[in-house]
């Protein structure tokens, strides 16, 4: 397959810049396996969930990774935290190939070797320091410096495990309110851990899509989750994974793509599985899912479940539609 096969034209004014005020009320398409659709709220999605289901949440914290430094002769540098090495290094990314110190703070200092590397020396803790001086990590796509309100609103509800450098957006159209009436249901919730990394924007630059290779990913989610899953499919009941990051730790783990080391109750692994039109889900009946750009990762694994001309069709619909589109805008149901 070539991704320019997954290719379409999204009009730059649909491209959400900021989310809206209530979660809830932002719109949510339908799509079903035979390819009709329904235009409804996403906080109408309780009534599409049954008693005996099992919607899965990634709950990864995102932490304010992008980092402003100075130079000492006053020139500016931005950094984005990527991977904790250990020692107080991290790899980072950075425009061009600076090496020397960078002034953070008055409690911060970082030496960058070739815009790669970051070893920081700082006196107090350290994520208390990224945490009041950090922006966060917005995509690129959404056009805007970050402010303190992207703190909050660029997180879910639910996020508890810190170690994101992107958000799992799927999760942004749910407040506890929500959460609260598809569990009074009788829908088990149920939460599992994958760190969103660098990959989630680099762009495919392959012409072919089996030729493209994912960035590892850190994962955790307690054993008996494994079961529990296994169990609800056994009953009939259909397991609903709430985004793309979410279902790559799943279908990695249960596929034996990526391996795991049991260790406390909880499985920890890392993968780099790619789920692109071909692939068989192992897991996930349905997909909570936002409206990505063209020839992107999390559109193959939308597509992959959904089929691509019918998930391509819902896309010239909402496009048609004024849908809001990428992190923070309206959401995709297929069923």
């Amino acid at each position: 397959m070539k991704i320019s096969d997954f290719d379409f034209l999204l009009p730059e004014e649909l491209i959400a810049k900021r989310p809206l005020e209530e979660r809830t009320e932002s719109r949510l398409l339908i799509l079903h396996r035979d390819s009709t659709m329904e235009h409804r709220r996403f906080s109408d999605i309780p009534s599409y969930l049954n008693k005996g289901d099992m919607l899965i949440l990634n709950n990864t914290k995102v932490f304010p990774a992008r980092l402003t430094g100075f130079k000492k002769n006053g020139g500016r540098v931005e950094i984005l935290l990527i991977r904790h090495k250990g020692d107080d290094t991290w790899d980072v990314l950075s425009r061009g190939k600076f090496t020397g110190t960078l002034k953070i703070s008055d409690e911060m200092e970082a030496e960058v070797r070739n815009g790669q590397t970051a070893h920081f020396q700082y006196t107090g803790d350290f994520g208390t320091i990224i945490w009041k001086y950090g922006k966060m990590p917005l995509p690129h796509y959404i056009r805007r410096l970050p402010d303190e309100s992207d703190k909050l609103t660029y997180q879910t509800v639910f996020a508890k495990e810190e170690g994101s450098i992107a958000a799992p957006t799927a999760g942004l159209h749910f407040d506890e309110g929500l959460l609260g009436e598809i569990s009074a249901r009788g829908v088990s919730v149920r939460e599992l851990t994958l760190h969103v990394g660098i990959g989630t924007f680099r762009p495919i630059r392959t012409e072919y899509v089996e030729e493209h290779s994912m960035d590892t990913e850190y994962f955790e989610m307690d054993r008996e989750l494994v079961s529990a899953i296994k169990e609800t499919r056994a009953s009939g009941r259909k397991v609903i994974c709430v985004g793309t990051t979410t279902s790559r730790a799943l279908e990695g783990y249960a596929s034996g793509h990526s391996a795991a080391v049991s260790e406390n109750g909880k499985l920890r692994g890392k993968t780099d599985i790619f789920i692109y039109p071909g692939y068989s889900f192992q897991v996930i009946d349905s997909l909570v899912t936002n409206f990505h750009l063209p020839k992107s990762t999390p559109l193959m694994l939308a597509s992959a479940l959904a089929g691509w001309k019918n998930l391509a069709n819902a896309y010239q619909d909402a496009i048609a539609r004024k849908y809001r589109f990428l992190s923070y805008g309206d959401a995709m149901l297929i069923l």
